[in-house]
């Protein structure tokens, strides 16, 4: 096992009706901007629950937050922020609005240019707003993290960035939050977070028993309760489990002291700055591909995986992987999720434009052996296509 350190301070308040704990959570004088993506948040009630926790505090909203967060658009908030002399942010969303405010939060008192936040992978930050979450949307975990992904539209950019002073203060996470979302972010919402899962343990064996058993429970869940969350209507305990698998696939639980990829991540980000696809779809459409053309730098933990998670045991080597990757297509598929590039009305000849933007952006080094170069992104997108 390789040495690591452990850090995680956000306070989870888990269950039904858990969004009035607000009222115990932030601070009586506090100034708040609340920050919100669409409508929903609005329609089906929860904004008033926020609302009227909040009681007589101070409260400003910002709306409008999109599913892949802009620049253009968290530069506003940070100015709205500074006019009215906000102290606490409150992020009431899925992934995009708590990354958006993991942004605004670090921004707002960043000197220099805040896109540097982003160049620099959130090693310039100094200072951060405190922040909290409501989640109504579970995929990306980063109600539990320290990470964001910000898209700079006017460049077609989408870059990440990662900081300890960007940890929500606590999430709030009721399950009930769930009920009214759509068949499409439901489905989202589980690939992101398989692969997520994915990201930090199909890599190489580095003797994580432990970490290697909670992913492959983790994974287990997602593949038990996937398709049925599709089908079972409001059905509690199952949007129970997801809300909380999705939020244990990326708070640094089972990524602690083993190798990690994330190189399906940055060539997805690529597809979804240039042709606005959702992230998790993008994942669907690398993933199959990159393990594939990456077999035999992933060999052991292939097998493995086809083992433990599939109950793959019979045939050689080759051909369990094999089944093993094409179960992990049609898992993806039976989410009602289009596996391949020229399903989203993708240009084959546009992969050399995406490999080019990957440069651009350096990620030339990719990949828990820094393997994955230009030349083996394209070949993964070529395979995907």
């Amino acid at each position: 096992m390789l040495n690591f350190e452990l850090y995680n301070p956000t306070r989870i308040v888990f269950g039904r009706e858990s969004t009035a704990k607000l009222d115990t959570l932030i601070a009586q004088d506090a100034r708040v901007l609340v920050l919100l993506g669409g409508e929903s948040a609005k329609k089906n009630g929860t904004l008033a629950e926020v609302r009227a926790a909040l009681g007589a505090r101070e409260v400003h909203e910002f709306s409008g937050i999109e599913p892949n967060p802009t620049y253009e658009t968290l530069m506003k908030a940070v100015g709205l922020i500074r006019e009215k002399k906000i102290d606490f942010l409150l992020a009431v969303g899925g992934g995009s609005v708590i990354d958006g405010t993991k942004f605004v939060a670090a921004a707002v008192n960043y000197e220099g240019d805040p896109w540097e936040i982003l160049q620099t992978y959130g090693k310039k930050i100094t200072s951060a707003l405190p922040f909290g979450t409501v989640l109504t949307l579970p995929a990306t975990g980063s109600e539990m993290n320290d990470g964001s992904v910000i898209t700079r539209k006017e460049t077609h950019t989408k870059l990440a960035f990662q900081n300890p002073l960007v940890f929500p203060q606590f999430s709030v996470l009721d399950p009930t939050k769930t009920f009214t979302l759509p068949a499409r972010q439901i489905a989202n919402g589980v690939v992101d977070s398989f692969v997520h899962i994915i990201e930090q343990y199909l890599t190489y064996p580095a003797d994580g028993m432990v970490q290697d058993r909670f992913a492959e429970g983790l994974l287990q869940t997602l593949i038990e309760i996937g398709p049925k969350l599709q089908t079972a209507g409001n059905d509690y305990d199952l949007r129970a489990n997801f809300m909380w698998v999705a939020t244990l696939a990326l708070n640094g639980l089972i990524g602690a002291g083993v190798p990690q990829d994330w190189s399906t991540h940055m060539i997805g980000h690529e597809l979804t700055a240039r042709y606005d696809i959702d992230h998790a779809r993008t994942l669907a459409v690398v993933l199959p591909a990159s393990l594939n053309v990456r077999r035999e730098s992933k060999r052991a933990k292939l097998l493995q995986y086809a083992n433990r998670v599939w109950h793959i045991t019979s045939g050689s080597g080759d051909e369990r992987i094999d089944a093993a990757i094409e179960r992990t297509r049609k898992f993806f598929e039976e989410m009602g999720i289009q596996t391949h590039l020229r399903d989203y009305d993708v240009p084959a000849s546009d992969i050399t434009v995406i490999v080019e933007q990957l440069r651009k952006n350096g990620m030339v080094k990719l990949g828990e052996q820094h393997d994955v170069t230009p030349e083996i992104s394209q070949k993964i997108l070529e395979v995907s296509y």
